[in-house]
């Protein structure tokens, strides 16, 4: 590994990801290692401008479109993201997975049009580690349910997303050394200590 690695935090709506994230920003603050957090899409100023576009509920776009604004966001980054790459630790909410599950598995936009826009924005910038929150159906529409304000993402029907962790799943086990699997159905607090674990002995 990496002295300073580039961590993703995956999963669908409701999995806890959003949680562990901000758990793991305010460790490495106490323990003042630099970092930078970026999500997607957003992160770069033009890039949430992008990301309200994507996720406004009155929004209504062909699922190629949808795949061409991620990615349009995803460019906007890229500077930023090779600026501190090796440089600082990284730490990204949603990132070239996510592209792959929700518009690959769950939307059915062609896989290699996918890569091939991905590897010439990317080019050598890698993910080390990425941690893959997963949650049931129970817990996902309790969850759900308890959030204020809603986003278009957040109104498919749960067929979709369960498509979508699948998809999550079949990339995990493709590269699973570089994945840890945090079962979001358990107790949160057990979760936010091996996340920890896993940080630290990365960063050890």
């Amino acid at each position: 590994m990496y002295k300073n690695p580039v961590i993703v935090f995956e999963g669908i709506e409701c999995s806890g990801k959003s949680f562990h994230i901000n758990s793991i920003c305010n460790y490495l603050k106490k323990k003042k290692i630099p970092f930078i957090k970026l999500r997607e899409p957003g992160g770069s100023k033009n890039s949430e401008k992008i990301r309200k576009l994507i996720l406004d509920k009155k929004s209504n776009f062909t699922k190629d479109t949808d795949l061409l604004l991620y990615l349009a966001a995803r460019s906007e980054n890229i500077s930023l993201l090779k600026k501190y790459y090796r440089k600082r630790l990284i730490i990204i909410d949603r990132f070239v997975d996510s592209t792959i599950a929700y518009q690959h598995y769950g939307l059915g936009v062609n896989l290699s049009l996918i890569k091939t826009i991905n590897n010439h924005l990317l080019n050598n910038f890698k993910v080390d580690l990425t941690f893959l929150n997963l949650v049931n159906k129970k817990n996902f529409i309790h969850r759900l349910k308890k959030r204020k304000l809603l986003n278009r993402y957040d109104k498919f029907d749960f067929k979709f997303y369960m498509k979508v962790q699948k998809g999550f799943l079949k990339l995990r086990n493709i590269n699973k050394n570089k994945y840890f699997v945090v079962d979001s159905n358990l107790d949160i607090k057990k979760n936010k200590e091996e996340i920890k674990k896993k940080i630290e002995d990365i960063l050890s």
